[in-house]
């Protein structure tokens, strides 16, 4: 699917070009050398979101002022540049005005180490995973959790102000209301769909014949409006809106009890692995065809059975992309390439086939 890529200005790289196998790509190196990084830039130049910030500033390298990923994915030449104060991507070398065509290229799941923080960690980081995963899903997805956060900033600004101006707030709560109400429905029926998926990636992956199940954990009653103004009191307190889905959740259950009280390290690191399993098999069946894989580090902190039973959970016939600290976990490595990815004495990362 993806076939080159090439990034200025992001995250450690000042600049850098890669070729990849169809099936298999290998990337080896020591830690806080860019490799996460380089399947980062991957996921932006397919998604236009990156899986581990909500900040597309935070992509830019120290001292540059934007950055730029531009490769061919299925045959379509992909660009994007960002900086604070502009973005452009075109599809093809002719600029797109909206993301719709450009984003409808490539479906995209990307596994890391933190993906344990599905299961124990806070709740910004469930739902960048509901957004990276609802905006691939659904084609409104994306327009209306931005159309959302922009009421959502613009009220939070007005309750900020200082004397109270109740008209202003009151003049973003009807599409805060409507939005979220739009935005909650998506990630409901994304939960709900997502579910059985769970349950089978968890029983492939786990070899303790557990029950698994996934439950929504709206930021708002089914009566938003209401709650709204229940919550009035302490929201012109703390100047902030205390009720929406900015505040949504969702929580992994294991044998009918919560995974982040109850469940070893062990469970919940398959249980994150499930999730991300499950996101790509429901891709697969969605859209008739495989996901682009994105592998960061992930196979190292398995024992060689559920390592195998991982692999034997993913789509099949799909690219990989993987990136590891060594190989010695790999019985017999695939058809596909190899890097290594070294730091050179003025610091510039390089990447160099592996015979």
């Amino acid at each position: 699917m993806v076939s080159n890529l090439a990034v200025r200005d992001f995250r450690c790289f000042a600049k850098l070009e890669v070729e990849f196998h169809p099936e298999y790509t290998f990337i080896v190196g020591q830690n806080a050398l860019g490799k996460t990084s380089l399947l980062e830039a991957i996921a932006v130049l397919t998604r236009l979101q990156s899986p581990r910030t909500n900040s597309m500033s935070e992509l830019i390298r120290f001292g540059a002022k934007s950055f730029v990923t531009d490769g061919y994915v299925s045959g379509y030449h992909l660009q994007y540049y960002y900086s604070p104060s502009r973005r452009k991507m075109a599809l093809d070398s002719v600029e797109q005005k909206k993301s719709a065509s450009y984003v409808d290229v490539a479906r995209v799941v990307y596994f890391a180490n933190s993906d344990i923080d599905l299961i124990r960690g806070p709740g910004d980081g469930r739902r960048r995973f509901l957004d990276f995963m609802g905006s691939q899903v659904f084609k409104t997805y994306r327009e209306i959790l931005r159309s959302y956060e922009k009421a959502l900033s613009s009220r939070n600004r007005c309750l900020k102000m200082v004397p109270p101006r109740p008209r202003e707030v009151a003049a973003y709560t009807r599409p805060l209301l409507d939005f979220g109400h739009q935005l909650t429905a998506l990630r409901a029926f994304l939960i709900e769909r997502l579910e059985p998926y769970f349950a089978d990636a968890f029983a492939a992956v786990s070899d303790r014949g557990e029950t698994s199940s996934v439950r929504y954990r709206p930021g708002a009653t089914t009566d938003f409006e209401n709650a709204l103004k229940e919550s009035a009191g302490e929201e012109h307190r703390l100047r902030v809106t205390l009720i929406g889905p900015h505040r949504d959740d969702f929580q992994i259950f294991l044998s009918s009890r919560a995974a982040e009280v109850f469940a070893s390290e062990g469970q919940q690191r398959t249980a994150a692995i499930a999730v991300k399993v499950a996101q790509a098999k429901m891709l697969e069946l969605e859209f008739k065809k495989p996901p682009l894989l994105l592998l960061d580090d992930i196979f190292g902190e398995l024992d060689l059975a559920r390592r195998n039973r991982v692999f034997s959970a993913l789509p099949s016939g799909g690219q990989r992309l993987i990136t590891t600290t060594h190989l010695d976990w790999l019985n017999s490595a695939p058809p596909g390439k190899m890097y290594r990815i070294t730091e050179a004495a003025d610091g510039a990362k390089v990447l160099s086939m592996v015979a």
